[in-house]
């Protein structure tokens, strides 16, 4: 959430950021939404004001023996007129806190402006695009897959949009999980946890998800719980309402989660295969840093991110995503876009994000200084990535003529020395 003061003392300068976003803030309702809160405050503060004096004057009465009825009742009349004011502030606070919770962040000056996809910047590449001596096939079409990527049976227990994995297929997907937490915790330094995959309103509220994105996500027991979209809503909310001592910063956590969305917004696209499921899997990087060390943070994490398909040996990009195309809550994103021989196209793998203080004042997750001071953390978090795709584009890329694929090294150990899988 945006610095209410940000909006109070540098109107046009949010507004000029929004803008980027092609946002269109209500400054109408802002503003008279602000007059009438500072009416209401000041009106609050004068009753407190009077109820005190009067108080004190009932007191000195009471003690001369006078009667103080007349000014007990004056006292009662400002209670009852401070209670209604009070209400209605607490109404329009609440309002306001609703309004603020809608407005998206503001893109960092580094970030390009555009309005879609098209304007993404490419930063870097790895590795080039295998040439194939024969017509490459999709991740569904290759030999032996039909019994061990089962969207029949899935269909059937579940619905569209879920898969059944089998075998060597299964074993690989755990392997790449296994691998990926792995590399995260014993060469880049994060710490390994395991979080509930049902979590409470408020998670998804301080991490951006909530209100706008109700519609992606899957709820249970009247909205009481929700299916997590991503790992981020509970390892980034373990901090809500806390205070980190700044010699413990930063803190560095891998998390390895099924993620839920109901794809709401997808109108259709990728509806065959495993591209876009409504379940799938992933592991996620999150870091609580100080205010100056994020974006240092940002390249630091999304190069962990990189390194998993370095090592996969799988072409990909870095994409730095122009203010258009970013996140809700994001100031900075990358996007990793791995190669997908059957698309013939680079599809996103890894989205890697600096929120600034964003989500911390949402979730009131602060610091405290080596000198005392209090502020608002930083937040960053990427998937170092995401197992369903990364699945896909080892399937893709590693085919072979007749149907087979072979494994990559990094992940042979993991698949007990096999070499190649759905030999035919």
């Amino acid at each position: 959430m945006l610095d209410p003061k940000l909006l109070r003392q540098n109107l046009d300068a949010v507004v000029s950021g929004l803008n980027k976003r092609s946002f269109s803030l209500d400054i109408k309702f802002w503003k008279s939404s602000e007059e009438k809160r500072k009416f209401l405050q000041l009106g609050t503060e004068k009753l407190r004001a009077q109820r005190n004096q009067k108080s004190k004057e009932i007191g000195l009465s009471k003690a001369k023996g006078a009667d103080t009825q007349v000014m007990q009742e004056a006292v009662s009349a400002i209670n009852l007129e401070l209670k209604q004011k009070a209400d209605e502030l607490e109404l329009l606070s609440e309002k306001i806190e609703e309004f603020l919770q809608r407005i998206p962040n503001i893109p960092h000056e580094s970030v390009p402006y555009g309005s879609s996809d098209q304007d993404n910047k490419v930063i870097d590449s790895f590795g080039e695009p295998r040439r194939f001596e024969f017509e490459p096939r999709g991740h569904m079409d290759l030999g032996g897959l039909e019994s061990d990527i089962d969207f029949v049976n899935a269909a059937k227990i579940s619905g569209s949009r879920f898969v059944i994995l089998k075998g060597d297929i299964a074993k690989l997907q755990r392997s790449l999980i296994q691998f990926m937490l792995d590399l995260h915790v014993e060469q880049h330094g994060y710490k390994e946890i395991y979080v509930p995959f049902l979590v409470n309103r408020d998670a998804l509220i301080g991490t951006g998800q909530l209100p706008k994105f109700k519609e992606d996500l899957f709820s249970i027991e009247n909205d009481r719980f929700f299916l997590i979209p991503t790992a981020e809503v509970p390892v980034t909310s373990m901090l809500m309402n806390e205070i980190v001592e700044e010699c413990l910063l930063p803190l560095k956590f891998a998390c390895h989660t099924p993620c839920f969305r109901s794809e709401a917004g997808s109108y259709g696209r990728d509806v065959k295969g495993m591209i876009r499921q409504h379940q799938f899997e992933k592991v996620e990087l999150v870091q609580f840093v100080k205010p100056e060390d994020s974006y240092g943070a940002l390249e630091s994490l999304t190069s962990h991110a990189e390194t998993v398909l370095k090592k996969l040996e799988l072409p990909f990009r870095k994409v730095l995503l122009c203010s258009g195309d970013m996140g809700f809550s994001a100031a900075k994103t990358y996007d990793l876009e791995v190669w997908l021989p059957s698309q013939s196209k680079y599809r996103e793998i890894s989205s890697c994000s600096n929120f600034e203080n964003f989500q911390a004042r949402r979730l009131k997750a602060r610091m405290r200084s080596d000198k005392g001071g209090i502020e608002l953390l930083h937040t960053i978090n990427g998937s170092g990535v995401a197992a369903g795709r990364a699945l896909i584009a080892i399937l893709e890329n590693n085919q072979q003529k007749d149907g087979s694929v072979l494994v990559p090294k990094v992940l042979q150990p993991y698949m007990g020395g096999k070499t190649q899988i759905l030999n035919v």
